[in-house]
Protein backbone atom coordinates (compact mmCIF):
# COMPACT_ATOMS: atom_id res chain seq x y z
CA UNK A 1 0.00 0.00 0.00
CA UNK A 2 1.27 3.38 -1.10
CA UNK A 3 2.08 5.41 1.74
CA UNK A 4 -0.46 9.42 1.07
CA UNK A 5 1.62 12.50 0.61
CA UNK A 6 2.10 14.85 3.19
CA UNK A 7 0.62 18.44 2.77
CA UNK A 8 3.72 19.66 2.68
CA UNK A 9 5.01 17.10 -0.30
CA UNK A 10 2.01 18.15 -2.22
CA UNK A 11 2.55 22.02 -1.79
CA UNK A 12 6.23 21.40 -3.40
CA UNK A 13 4.90 19.62 -6.11
CA UNK A 14 2.32 22.06 -6.88
CA UNK A 15 4.87 24.95 -6.61
CA UNK A 16 7.70 22.97 -8.59
CA UNK A 17 4.98 22.60 -11.44
CA UNK A 18 3.18 25.77 -10.94
CA UNK A 19 5.98 27.96 -10.77
CA UNK A 20 6.98 27.72 -14.41
CA UNK A 21 3.46 27.69 -15.40
CA UNK A 22 2.49 30.94 -13.23
CA UNK A 23 5.28 32.22 -14.89
CA UNK A 24 4.15 31.11 -18.36
CA UNK A 25 1.02 32.86 -17.74
CA UNK A 26 2.49 35.88 -16.48
CA UNK A 27 4.24 36.12 -19.63
CA UNK A 28 1.67 35.69 -21.99
CA UNK A 29 -0.36 38.36 -19.75
CA UNK A 30 2.68 40.43 -20.68
CA UNK A 31 2.10 40.28 -24.49
CA UNK A 32 -1.50 41.66 -23.73
CA UNK A 33 0.02 44.33 -21.48
CA UNK A 34 2.67 45.64 -23.24
CA UNK A 35 0.06 46.36 -26.03
CA UNK A 36 -1.99 48.30 -23.59
CA UNK A 37 0.58 50.00 -21.86
CA UNK A 38 2.63 50.95 -25.32
CA UNK A 39 -1.03 52.05 -26.68
CA UNK A 40 -1.76 54.14 -24.29
CA UNK A 41 1.44 56.12 -24.41
CA UNK A 42 0.60 56.55 -28.13
CA UNK A 43 -2.88 57.60 -27.24
CA UNK A 44 -6.49 57.37 -25.59
CA UNK A 45 -8.05 56.46 -28.91
CA UNK A 46 -5.67 53.45 -30.22
CA UNK A 47 -5.91 52.19 -26.52
CA UNK A 48 -9.95 52.11 -26.61
CA UNK A 49 -9.44 50.07 -30.19
CA UNK A 50 -7.46 47.74 -28.47
CA UNK A 51 -9.20 47.33 -25.55
CA UNK A 52 -12.06 46.33 -27.50
CA UNK A 53 -10.31 44.44 -30.21
CA UNK A 54 -8.95 41.87 -27.19
CA UNK A 55 -11.50 41.38 -25.91
CA UNK A 56 -13.72 40.40 -29.21
CA UNK A 57 -10.46 38.19 -29.95
CA UNK A 58 -10.38 36.60 -26.71
CA UNK A 59 -14.42 35.38 -26.90
CA UNK A 60 -13.29 33.35 -29.93
CA UNK A 61 -9.92 32.06 -28.37
CA UNK A 62 -11.37 30.68 -25.19
CA UNK A 63 -14.07 29.15 -27.20
CA UNK A 64 -11.45 27.33 -29.53
CA UNK A 65 -9.11 26.71 -26.57
CA UNK A 66 -11.57 23.94 -24.54
CA UNK A 67 -9.85 21.00 -27.15
CA UNK A 68 -6.57 22.06 -25.89
CA UNK A 69 -7.46 22.09 -22.10
CA UNK A 70 -8.96 19.13 -22.67
CA UNK A 71 -5.60 17.43 -23.98
CA UNK A 72 -4.01 18.60 -20.58
CA UNK A 73 -5.95 15.97 -18.05
CA UNK A 74 -5.93 13.22 -20.83
CA UNK A 75 -2.38 13.41 -21.59
CA UNK A 76 -1.83 13.80 -17.39
CA UNK A 77 -4.27 10.64 -16.86
CA UNK A 78 -2.39 8.73 -20.38
CA UNK A 79 1.04 9.55 -18.63
CA UNK A 80 -0.19 8.46 -15.31
CA UNK A 81 -1.08 4.99 -16.38
CA UNK A 82 2.00 4.80 -18.98
CA UNK A 83 0.26 4.63 -22.07
CA UNK A 84 2.09 7.13 -24.68
CA UNK A 85 0.05 6.16 -27.84
CA UNK A 86 -3.42 7.28 -25.78
CA UNK A 87 -1.74 10.61 -24.44
CA UNK A 88 -0.08 10.64 -28.44
CA UNK A 89 -3.26 10.47 -29.86
CA UNK A 90 -5.54 13.32 -27.41
CA UNK A 91 -2.83 15.82 -28.24
CA UNK A 92 -3.11 15.12 -32.25
CA UNK A 93 -6.70 15.07 -31.94
CA UNK A 94 -6.74 17.94 -30.13
CA UNK A 95 -4.69 20.08 -32.87
CA UNK A 96 -6.42 18.74 -35.42
CA UNK A 97 -9.79 20.39 -33.52
CA UNK A 98 -8.33 23.45 -32.53
CA UNK A 99 -6.60 24.05 -36.33
CA UNK A 100 -10.31 23.36 -37.74
CA UNK A 101 -11.63 25.90 -35.33
CA UNK A 102 -9.56 28.63 -36.11
CA UNK A 103 -9.76 28.76 -39.55
CA UNK A 104 -13.98 28.53 -38.86
CA UNK A 105 -13.56 31.84 -36.96
CA UNK A 106 -11.41 33.76 -39.24
CA UNK A 107 -14.54 35.68 -41.39
CA UNK A 108 -15.48 36.67 -37.66
CA UNK A 109 -12.09 38.63 -37.36
CA UNK A 110 -12.16 39.92 -40.73
CA UNK A 111 -15.55 41.36 -40.84
CA UNK A 112 -15.62 42.27 -37.01
CA UNK A 113 -16.58 46.50 -38.09
CA UNK A 114 -20.25 45.16 -38.94
CA UNK A 115 -20.70 43.11 -35.75
CA UNK A 116 -18.91 45.64 -33.37
CA UNK A 117 -21.31 48.49 -34.91
CA UNK A 118 -24.21 46.25 -34.07
CA UNK A 119 -22.84 45.20 -30.59
CA UNK A 120 -23.45 49.38 -30.16
CA UNK A 121 -19.97 50.27 -30.41
CA UNK A 122 -19.06 53.95 -31.21
CA UNK A 123 -18.31 53.38 -35.47
CA UNK A 124 -14.83 55.09 -35.30
CA UNK A 125 -13.82 52.67 -32.21
CA UNK A 126 -15.71 49.38 -34.34
CA UNK A 127 -13.29 50.76 -37.60
CA UNK A 128 -10.12 51.40 -35.69
CA UNK A 129 -10.56 47.66 -33.72
CA UNK A 130 -11.12 46.21 -37.07
CA UNK A 131 -7.98 47.17 -38.48
CA UNK A 132 -6.22 45.71 -35.33
CA UNK A 133 -8.73 42.22 -35.48
CA UNK A 134 -7.60 41.42 -39.53
CA UNK A 135 -3.98 41.65 -38.73
CA UNK A 136 -3.96 39.69 -35.01
CA UNK A 137 -6.95 37.82 -35.87
CA UNK A 138 -4.57 35.61 -38.03
CA UNK A 139 -2.49 34.71 -34.65
CA UNK A 140 -5.52 32.40 -33.54
CA UNK A 141 -4.23 29.60 -35.38
CA UNK A 142 -0.42 29.80 -34.25
CA UNK A 143 -2.26 30.49 -30.39
CA UNK A 144 -4.72 27.40 -31.03
CA UNK A 145 -2.42 24.94 -31.88
CA UNK A 146 0.48 26.34 -29.40
CA UNK A 147 -2.30 26.25 -26.36
CA UNK A 148 -2.63 22.61 -27.57
CA UNK A 149 1.16 21.51 -27.38
CA UNK A 150 1.51 23.46 -24.14
CA UNK A 151 -0.70 21.43 -22.74
CA UNK A 152 1.01 18.37 -23.67
CA UNK A 153 3.63 19.45 -21.61
CA UNK A 154 2.37 20.14 -19.00
CA UNK A 155 0.34 17.23 -18.92
CA UNK A 156 3.93 15.30 -18.94
CA UNK A 157 4.65 18.02 -16.00
CA UNK A 158 7.18 19.82 -18.50
CA UNK A 159 6.28 23.13 -17.37
CA UNK A 160 9.55 24.82 -17.46
CA UNK A 161 9.79 24.80 -20.85
CA UNK A 162 6.34 26.32 -21.38
CA UNK A 163 7.76 29.32 -19.39
CA UNK A 164 10.96 29.61 -21.71
CA UNK A 165 8.77 29.60 -24.67
CA UNK A 166 6.16 31.74 -23.42
CA UNK A 167 8.90 34.62 -22.35
CA UNK A 168 10.46 34.40 -25.85
CA UNK A 169 7.14 35.03 -27.23
CA UNK A 170 6.57 37.97 -24.71
CA UNK A 171 10.38 39.69 -25.81
CA UNK A 172 9.73 39.06 -29.74
CA UNK A 173 6.42 41.26 -29.21
CA UNK A 174 7.71 43.28 -26.76
CA UNK A 175 10.63 43.95 -29.40
CA UNK A 176 8.07 44.30 -32.26
CA UNK A 177 5.92 46.65 -30.07
CA UNK A 178 8.49 49.23 -29.61
CA UNK A 179 9.64 49.49 -33.38
CA UNK A 180 6.06 49.37 -35.17
CA UNK A 181 3.75 51.09 -32.52
CA UNK A 182 6.16 54.43 -32.88
CA UNK A 183 8.20 53.73 -35.68
CA UNK A 184 11.73 53.02 -33.94
CA UNK A 185 14.71 51.42 -35.06
CA UNK A 186 14.04 52.36 -38.71
CA UNK A 187 10.46 50.79 -38.81
CA UNK A 188 7.57 52.33 -40.04
CA UNK A 189 5.32 53.84 -37.32
CA UNK A 190 1.92 52.23 -37.64
CA UNK A 191 0.40 52.86 -34.60
CA UNK A 192 -2.56 50.37 -33.88
CA UNK A 193 -1.73 48.28 -36.69
CA UNK A 194 1.92 48.05 -35.54
CA UNK A 195 0.38 46.32 -32.21
CA UNK A 196 -1.28 43.46 -34.39
CA UNK A 197 1.61 42.61 -36.16
CA UNK A 198 3.56 42.15 -33.47
CA UNK A 199 1.00 39.77 -31.59
CA UNK A 200 1.13 37.73 -34.46
CA UNK A 201 4.69 37.99 -34.99
CA UNK A 202 5.06 36.29 -31.14
CA UNK A 203 2.19 34.07 -31.91
CA UNK A 204 4.42 32.71 -34.61
CA UNK A 205 7.34 32.67 -33.11
CA UNK A 206 5.78 30.39 -29.80
CA UNK A 207 4.19 27.89 -32.65
CA UNK A 208 8.02 27.39 -34.18
CA UNK A 209 9.51 27.00 -30.92
CA UNK A 210 7.23 24.75 -29.23
CA UNK A 211 7.14 22.17 -32.37
CA UNK A 212 11.16 22.74 -32.48
CA UNK A 213 10.82 21.54 -28.67
CA UNK A 214 8.25 18.77 -28.61
CA UNK A 215 10.18 17.17 -31.59
CA UNK A 216 13.38 16.60 -30.54
CA UNK A 217 13.12 16.34 -26.77
CA UNK A 218 9.95 12.92 -26.91
CA UNK A 219 10.96 12.07 -30.45
CA UNK A 220 9.85 8.64 -28.59
CA UNK A 221 6.09 10.09 -28.84
CA UNK A 222 6.50 10.63 -32.78
CA UNK A 223 3.74 13.40 -32.05
CA UNK A 224 3.93 14.73 -35.87
CA UNK A 225 4.94 11.68 -37.54
CA UNK A 226 2.10 11.12 -39.50
CA UNK A 227 0.09 13.93 -37.66
CA UNK A 228 -2.63 13.51 -40.76
CA UNK A 229 -3.61 10.41 -39.58
CA UNK A 230 -6.89 10.28 -37.20
CA UNK A 231 -8.42 8.50 -34.50
CA UNK A 232 -12.09 8.89 -34.55
CA UNK A 233 -12.50 7.43 -31.05
CA UNK A 234 -10.28 9.80 -29.64
CA UNK A 235 -11.23 12.46 -31.89
CA UNK A 236 -15.04 12.41 -30.21
CA UNK A 237 -13.17 12.33 -26.53
CA UNK A 238 -11.53 15.27 -27.02
CA UNK A 239 -14.01 16.84 -28.45
CA UNK A 240 -16.80 16.09 -25.78
CA UNK A 241 -14.18 16.76 -23.39
CA UNK A 242 -13.43 20.28 -25.05
CA UNK A 243 -16.82 21.64 -26.15
CA UNK A 244 -18.29 22.19 -22.55
CA UNK A 245 -14.75 23.29 -21.56
CA UNK A 246 -14.75 25.98 -23.71
CA UNK A 247 -18.58 27.10 -23.13
CA UNK A 248 -17.28 27.42 -19.80
CA UNK A 249 -14.64 29.63 -20.88
CA UNK A 250 -16.84 31.45 -23.38
CA UNK A 251 -19.15 32.18 -20.98
CA UNK A 252 -16.71 33.34 -18.09
CA UNK A 253 -14.79 35.68 -21.29
CA UNK A 254 -17.91 36.97 -22.50
CA UNK A 255 -19.13 38.12 -18.80
CA UNK A 256 -15.98 40.43 -19.27
CA UNK A 257 -16.60 41.09 -22.57
CA UNK A 258 -19.50 42.31 -21.99
CA UNK A 259 -18.54 44.66 -19.56
CA UNK A 260 -16.03 46.20 -21.83
CA UNK A 261 -18.83 46.53 -24.12
CA UNK A 262 -20.88 48.47 -21.08
CA UNK A 263 -18.22 50.58 -20.65
CA UNK A 264 -17.96 51.18 -24.41
CA UNK A 265 -21.69 52.86 -24.44
CA UNK A 266 -20.35 55.31 -21.22
CA UNK A 267 -17.47 56.60 -23.77
CA UNK A 268 -13.74 56.32 -24.58
CA UNK A 269 -12.56 57.16 -21.09
CA UNK A 270 -14.49 54.99 -19.10
CA UNK A 271 -13.52 52.51 -21.64
CA UNK A 272 -9.94 53.27 -21.41
CA UNK A 273 -9.90 52.74 -17.93
CA UNK A 274 -11.51 49.58 -18.15
CA UNK A 275 -8.70 48.34 -20.04
CA UNK A 276 -6.22 49.53 -18.11
CA UNK A 277 -7.97 47.87 -14.76
CA UNK A 278 -9.00 44.62 -16.78
CA UNK A 279 -5.18 44.17 -17.72
CA UNK A 280 -4.22 44.57 -13.85
CA UNK A 281 -6.89 42.31 -12.45
CA UNK A 282 -6.20 39.74 -15.09
CA UNK A 283 -2.03 39.99 -14.64
CA UNK A 284 -3.23 39.19 -11.27
CA UNK A 285 -5.58 36.20 -12.20
CA UNK A 286 -2.67 34.59 -14.01
CA UNK A 287 -1.48 33.58 -10.57
CA UNK A 288 -4.79 31.47 -10.13
CA UNK A 289 -5.19 30.03 -13.59
CA UNK A 290 -1.44 28.86 -13.25
CA UNK A 291 -1.98 27.18 -10.08
CA UNK A 292 -5.47 25.80 -11.52
CA UNK A 293 -3.59 23.84 -14.66
CA UNK A 294 -1.28 22.14 -11.52
CA UNK A 295 -5.04 21.25 -9.99
CA UNK A 296 -6.00 19.33 -13.63
CA UNK A 297 -2.31 18.08 -13.87
CA UNK A 298 -2.31 16.56 -10.28
CA UNK A 299 -6.25 15.93 -10.19
CA UNK A 300 -5.66 14.01 -13.53
CA UNK A 301 -2.97 11.88 -11.99
CA UNK A 302 -4.48 11.08 -9.18
CA UNK A 303 -7.88 10.72 -10.83
CA UNK A 304 -6.06 8.18 -13.65
CA UNK A 305 -4.77 6.53 -10.94
CA UNK A 306 -7.82 6.31 -8.79
CA UNK A 307 -6.47 7.77 -5.56
CA UNK A 308 -8.87 10.02 -3.75
CA UNK A 309 -7.01 10.77 -0.68
CA UNK A 310 -3.99 12.37 -2.82
CA UNK A 311 -6.34 14.20 -4.67
CA UNK A 312 -8.71 15.80 -2.27
CA UNK A 313 -5.17 16.50 -0.36
CA UNK A 314 -3.47 17.84 -3.41
CA UNK A 315 -7.06 20.10 -3.89
CA UNK A 316 -6.45 21.54 -0.34
CA UNK A 317 -2.92 22.48 -0.45
CA UNK A 318 -3.79 24.28 -3.98
CA UNK A 319 -6.75 26.12 -3.00
CA UNK A 320 -4.96 27.31 -0.21
CA UNK A 321 -1.96 28.49 -2.39
CA UNK A 322 -4.85 30.34 -4.21
CA UNK A 323 -6.23 31.88 -1.03
CA UNK A 324 -3.04 33.05 -0.57
CA UNK A 325 -1.72 34.86 -3.80
CA UNK A 326 -5.61 36.84 -3.33
CA UNK A 327 -5.05 38.46 -0.09
CA UNK A 328 -1.59 39.61 -1.60
CA UNK A 329 -3.16 41.32 -4.87
CA UNK A 330 -6.31 42.42 -2.55
CA UNK A 331 -3.37 44.60 -0.61
CA UNK A 332 -1.49 45.99 -3.44
CA UNK A 333 -4.78 47.00 -5.10
CA UNK A 334 -6.21 48.80 -2.19
CA UNK A 335 -2.83 50.30 -1.33
CA UNK A 336 -1.45 51.43 -4.45
CA UNK A 337 -4.21 52.47 -6.76
CA UNK A 338 -3.17 55.17 -8.43
CA UNK A 339 0.67 54.26 -8.80
CA UNK A 340 -0.46 51.23 -10.68
CA UNK A 341 -3.21 53.10 -12.92
CA UNK A 342 -1.21 56.09 -13.97
CA UNK A 343 1.48 53.46 -15.30
CA UNK A 344 -0.35 52.99 -18.02
CA UNK A 345 -0.95 56.29 -19.03
CA UNK A 346 1.61 59.00 -21.02
CA UNK A 347 2.07 61.92 -18.59
CA UNK A 348 1.16 64.45 -20.78
CA UNK A 349 -2.18 63.20 -21.64
CA UNK A 350 -5.31 65.29 -21.31
CA UNK A 351 -6.94 62.86 -19.82
CA UNK A 352 -4.68 61.21 -17.61
CA UNK A 353 -6.90 62.54 -14.29
CA UNK A 354 -9.80 61.77 -15.20
CA UNK A 355 -9.01 58.15 -16.23
CA UNK A 356 -6.81 57.58 -13.28
CA UNK A 357 -10.37 58.87 -10.80
CA UNK A 358 -12.33 56.13 -12.96
CA UNK A 359 -9.29 53.49 -12.64
CA UNK A 360 -9.04 53.90 -8.86
CA UNK A 361 -12.85 53.03 -8.25
CA UNK A 362 -12.45 50.44 -11.01
CA UNK A 363 -9.52 48.95 -8.95
CA UNK A 364 -11.46 48.54 -5.72
CA UNK A 365 -13.99 46.73 -6.84
CA UNK A 366 -11.44 44.40 -8.56
CA UNK A 367 -10.10 43.85 -4.72
CA UNK A 368 -13.60 42.51 -3.75
CA UNK A 369 -13.85 39.66 -6.32
CA UNK A 370 -10.16 38.04 -6.29
CA UNK A 371 -11.18 35.79 -3.57
CA UNK A 372 -14.40 34.38 -5.71
CA UNK A 373 -12.00 34.78 -8.82
CA UNK A 374 -9.73 32.41 -7.67
CA UNK A 375 -12.06 30.10 -5.95
CA UNK A 376 -13.59 29.14 -9.41
CA UNK A 377 -10.71 29.21 -12.08
CA UNK A 378 -9.51 26.30 -9.20
CA UNK A 379 -12.30 24.54 -8.74
CA UNK A 380 -12.77 24.36 -12.80
CA UNK A 381 -9.38 22.90 -12.70
CA UNK A 382 -9.74 20.56 -10.60
CA UNK A 383 -13.13 19.33 -12.39
CA UNK A 384 -11.45 18.84 -15.37
CA UNK A 385 -8.54 16.83 -13.83
CA UNK A 386 -11.34 14.44 -13.08
CA UNK A 387 -12.72 14.96 -16.35
CA UNK A 388 -15.93 16.55 -14.93
CA UNK A 389 -16.89 19.31 -17.56
CA UNK A 390 -20.31 19.27 -18.88
CA UNK A 391 -21.87 20.02 -15.13
CA UNK A 392 -19.87 22.84 -14.42
CA UNK A 393 -20.18 24.45 -17.78
CA UNK A 394 -24.13 24.72 -17.45
CA UNK A 395 -22.95 25.86 -13.53
CA UNK A 396 -20.71 28.80 -15.22
CA UNK A 397 -23.46 29.90 -17.77
CA UNK A 398 -26.18 30.50 -15.58
CA UNK A 399 -23.49 32.19 -13.15
CA UNK A 400 -22.34 34.21 -15.57
CA UNK A 401 -25.26 34.90 -18.17
CA UNK A 402 -27.91 34.12 -15.76
CA UNK A 403 -26.28 36.42 -12.69
CA UNK A 404 -23.07 38.32 -13.80
CA UNK A 405 -24.68 40.10 -17.16
CA UNK A 406 -27.69 41.00 -15.99
CA UNK A 407 -26.98 42.15 -12.70
CA UNK A 408 -24.07 44.71 -14.74
CA UNK A 409 -26.17 46.35 -17.02
CA UNK A 410 -29.04 46.68 -14.37
CA UNK A 411 -26.24 48.07 -11.74
CA UNK A 412 -24.80 50.12 -14.26
CA UNK A 413 -27.52 51.65 -16.27
CA UNK A 414 -30.59 50.97 -14.40
CA UNK A 415 -29.54 52.20 -11.20
CA UNK A 416 -27.32 54.43 -12.52
CA UNK A 417 -23.87 53.64 -10.92
CA UNK A 418 -22.03 53.24 -14.23
CA UNK A 419 -18.54 51.71 -14.62
CA UNK A 420 -18.60 50.97 -10.87
CA UNK A 421 -22.10 49.49 -11.19
CA UNK A 422 -20.76 47.37 -14.27
CA UNK A 423 -18.12 46.31 -12.23
CA UNK A 424 -20.11 44.76 -9.15
CA UNK A 425 -22.35 42.57 -11.17
CA UNK A 426 -18.91 41.34 -11.94
CA UNK A 427 -18.48 40.44 -8.45
CA UNK A 428 -22.11 38.85 -8.31
CA UNK A 429 -20.93 36.45 -11.10
CA UNK A 430 -17.93 35.27 -10.27
CA UNK A 431 -19.17 34.81 -6.53
CA UNK A 432 -21.97 32.18 -7.84
CA UNK A 433 -19.53 30.38 -9.63
CA UNK A 434 -16.96 30.34 -7.30
CA UNK A 435 -19.59 28.66 -4.56
CA UNK A 436 -21.10 26.69 -7.24
CA UNK A 437 -18.32 25.04 -8.43
CA UNK A 438 -16.39 24.47 -5.60
CA UNK A 439 -19.48 22.35 -3.83
CA UNK A 440 -19.44 20.73 -7.05
CA UNK A 441 -15.80 19.46 -6.55
CA UNK A 442 -16.06 18.18 -2.85
CA UNK A 443 -19.48 16.81 -2.94
CA UNK A 444 -19.31 14.85 -6.24
CA UNK A 445 -16.25 14.78 -7.60
CA UNK A 446 -13.82 13.48 -4.62
CA UNK A 447 -16.62 11.21 -3.35
CA UNK A 448 -17.25 9.64 -6.78
CA UNK A 449 -13.39 8.81 -7.50
CA UNK A 450 -13.37 7.45 -3.79
CA UNK A 451 -16.37 4.70 -4.47
CA UNK A 452 -14.41 3.74 -8.09
CA UNK A 453 -11.13 3.28 -6.08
Amino acid sequence: MQVPMSYAAHTGRILALGLPLIGGHLAQFAIGMTDTVMLGWYGVAPLAAQTLAASYFFVFFMLGAGFALAVMPLVAAKAAAGDEIGLRRATRMGLWLSLGYALAAMPAMWWSEPILRALGQAPQVAADAAVYLRIAGWGLIPALLVMVLKSYLAGLERTKVVLWITLLAALTNGLANYALIFGHWGAPELGLAGAAIASLASQAVSLLAVVIYAARALPHHALFHRLWRGDAGMLARVFRLGVPIGLTMLSEVSLFTASAFMMGWLGTVPLAAHGIVITVASGSFMVHLGLSNVATIRAGAAFGLGQALELARGARAVILLSLLAALLTIAAFLTVPETIVSAFLAEDDPARPEIIATGVSLLAIAALFQLVDGAQVIALGLLRGVQDTAVPMIVAVLAYWAVGIPASYILGFVFGLGGQGIWLGLVFGLACAGVFLMLRFWRRAVHSVAQAA
